[in-house]
């Protein structure tokens, strides 16, 4: 009996890393797509955090925030941050950059 609670267990870490590349894969995307409409040059993108987060208006839900770099100039760089909940965009921030 407690074999299928090993299994369970892997399954469930096997389902969070694949659940985590799935995220990170709309994070890049999103990022990309705001690069794109602000005529910005997308460099990287790098997950700070993941966590389960809870509120009362949407229930259970993680919460993953992403550090990416963009350029205005093609010279200098920037870092915005990018906050997503599940697979949807929630902010991003971005500081003043050089155009």
């Amino acid at each position: 009996m407690e074999n299928i609670y090993y299994i369970i267990i892997v399954c469930l870490i096997f389902w969070y890393f694949v659940y985590l590349r799935k995220v990170s894969e709309f994070a890049r995307s999103h990022a990309n797509k705001y690069c794109t409409k602000g005529n910005l040059q997308f460099l990287s993108i790098a997950r700070r955090s993941s966590r389960l987060s809870f509120s009362k208006r949407q229930g259970f839900f993680w919460l993953s925030i992403f550090d990416f770099e963009f350029s205005g100039d093609g010279e200098s760089q920037y870092q915005g941050v990018l906050i997503l909940k599940g697979y949807k965009l929630d902010d991003i921030n971005i500081p003043a950059y050089r155009i």
